[in-house]
């Protein structure tokens, strides 16, 4: 999980920044039913591509991006479990 693979951006901003157009043009899209009626909807795949595609995906690559550089997996005899550095 340490560096930049699975699910972390390379910065927080950049991170919050998705999560913010994702999740705001997912809720958008409902919310803007009555008035635009099912054309609102286009609005989904926007904050679906946003979220790259799984806004639970999201959520787990924001707690790497956050943690990234401070957990370190350490495995001693078998037994692997995550440190604080």
């Amino acid at each position: 999980m340490a560096g930049n693979g699975g699910f972390a951006s390379k910065s927080v901003a950049r991170h919050v920044t998705r999560g913010v157009i994702g999740f705001g043009a997912i809720v958008a899209a409902f919310a803007l039913l009555p008035v635009f009626g099912l054309w609102s909807l286009a609005l989904a795949p926007v904050g679906l591509l946003a979220l790259r595609g799984c806004p639970v995906c999201w959520v787990l690559g924001m707690i790497e991006t956050v943690s990234m550089g401070r957990l370190q997996r350490e495995c001693v005899d078998g037994a692997c479990q995550l440190r604080s550095h």
